[in-house]
């Protein structure tokens, strides 16, 4: 582990106990907007590897007794998210190196089929931000979902610190009438 990354760990360390999700994300969204612009984040060559299948999830750092992972997520052109949640679980996203596209949405009903028993969701966009390098956000539940998109014709890496280990979420595929079903989706990391 680089140093500037080694001291952006230790950073989050402290952030992340205090007391709320709302002043953890904050400084967590902070330190990592601070080493991103300082340009102390040096990643493996394993970090940056596209995979052409989809975009790839790699471990950066686990702390079991303060609750969180660190996680790297490398873009290659065109690739992209579903629209899907975080589980319940805090996140910060941070972007490294490239530019993303991150589309906000808002959970506005759910819906139960009487004789089906399956729900569908009708969902509205909340608007779209063109994130360049030092960009971060914070997705705090109930106000979790979104998609998320390299925006360029060269990879993009981004920076995900959770309140957790995110090994799965549910991501919404479309159905009729513009509602959503929901599909839960296992999560891994690559290499």
């Amino acid at each position: 582990m680089s140093d500037g990354v080694a001291q952006l760990i230790a950073r989050i360390d402290e952030a992340v106990q205090m007391p709320d999700p709302e002043a953890i994300t904050l400084q967590v969204k902070r330190e990592l907007q601070d080493a991103i612009r300082a340009r102390t984040i040096a990643l493996p060559d394993r970090f940056r590897r596209v995979r052409p299948e989809g975009y790839a999830r790699r471990l950066l750092h686990r702390n079991h007794d303060l609750g969180y992972t660190a996680v790297v997520m490398t873009w290659g052109p065109g690739q992209a998210t579903p629209l899907h949640d975080h589980a319940g679980i805090w996140c910060v996203e941070g972007v490294v190196e490239g530019r993303m596209d991150v589309t906000q949405y808002d959970l506005v009903q759910e819906e139960r089929e009487a004789d089906a028993g399956a729900a569908t969701y009708r969902f509205e966009e909340k608007g779209c931000v063109h994130a360049a390098v030092g960009t971060a956000g914070c997705l705090i539940p109930p106000f979790e979902y979104h998609v998320l998109a390299n925006a360029l014709d060269e990879p993009s890496i981004t920076l995900h610190v959770y309140g957790g280990e995110m090994t799965t979420c549910h991501v919404f595929v479309p159905a009729a009438d513009g509602r959503y079903v929901r599909k839960e989706r296992p999560l891994c990391y690559h290499e």
